[in-house]
């Protein structure tokens, strides 16, 4: 996930080397829609509030991790999944990254950096670069919990935290680093129907599936997009687990 910046004449932006818009379609399994209770902020908090059994999206089980390896050569990082109210419904937050970064240059991401040796732990990385990205001060964000972490192709090991922004938060971007920020509703990121599995042959012939989720003018792929899916997964686990007992907030 995002680096911090290094000047761009040092280091040449890397790009994908394919276009991930127009790579083909593989056919998915079909999820279950959630209910509209469980796209709450309040049935979110239960949900983060209580052990809940669920599993990580199969197709990338080997990616996750439920800590960071010990002695890998990947560079920890930590990203903030920013859920805010909105009279709609609660959205997410998300950045579209400044074209010169080195790393995942233009594409649309969760705020959130490397985990530096000042920061106490991922939650204190994943606010402070939400902070130095997008300008939420950390106050502003309440933890509701944390996903497991995920490998990207990168070599980035990215703990996922989630977080419920508070009232009162403003949004001033690094313009260094960021493009764009801007949110998407909870109920169109957790659609299921809107998930797509694309398969892509490289030019040095490898080959690689990845998730996308395409909205308006976004399009959120890769290790944004299977975060997201992961997001599903443990809500509908929870929803069944909590509804199951009578505990979920209706």
């Amino acid at each position: 996930m995002p680096a911090p910046i290094i000047k761009p004449h040092r280091r040449p932006v890397v790009v994908p080397g394919f276009d991930p818009r127009s790579q083909p379609l593989v056919a998915l399994d079909p999820l279950p829609d959630l209910p509209s209770q469980a796209l709450q902020l309040d049935f979110m908090r239960s949900a983060f509030g209580q052990p809940v059994q669920w599993q990580v999206e199969p197709l990338f089980r080997s990616s996750f991790h439920p800590d960071f390896l010990p002695g890998s050569v990947n560079i920890r990082a930590a990203v903030c999944i920013g859920v805010t109210q909105r009279p709609d419904g609660p959205s997410i937050i998300f950045t579209r990254r400044a074209t010169h970064l080195h790393n995942h240059a233009g594409q649309i991401s969760f705020p959130g950096g490397r985990i530096e040796p000042s920061d106490v732990g991922p939650v204190e990385a994943a606010l402070r670069e939400t902070q130095e990205e997008i300008g939420i001060e950390p106050r502003f964000v309440r933890y509701l919990g944390q996903h497991p972490i995920f490998v990207t192709s990168t070599q980035f090991a990215m703990r996922p935290i989630i977080g419920e922004l508070q009232a009162g938060f403003t949004v001033v971007p690094d313009s260094a680093e960021v493009a764009e920020v801007f949110e998407v509703p909870l109920s169109v990121l957790l659609d299921p129907q809107r998930h797509q599995l694309h398969h892509a042959i490289l030019p040095d012939g490898t080959q690689r599936q990845y998730f996308s989720i395409p909205w308006g003018p976004y399009f959120i792929w890769g290790a944004t997009a299977v975060l997201v899916r992961n997001l599903y997964h443990h809500l509908s686990a929870a929803w069944n687990q909590l509804s199951a007992g009578g505990d979920a907030r209706r």
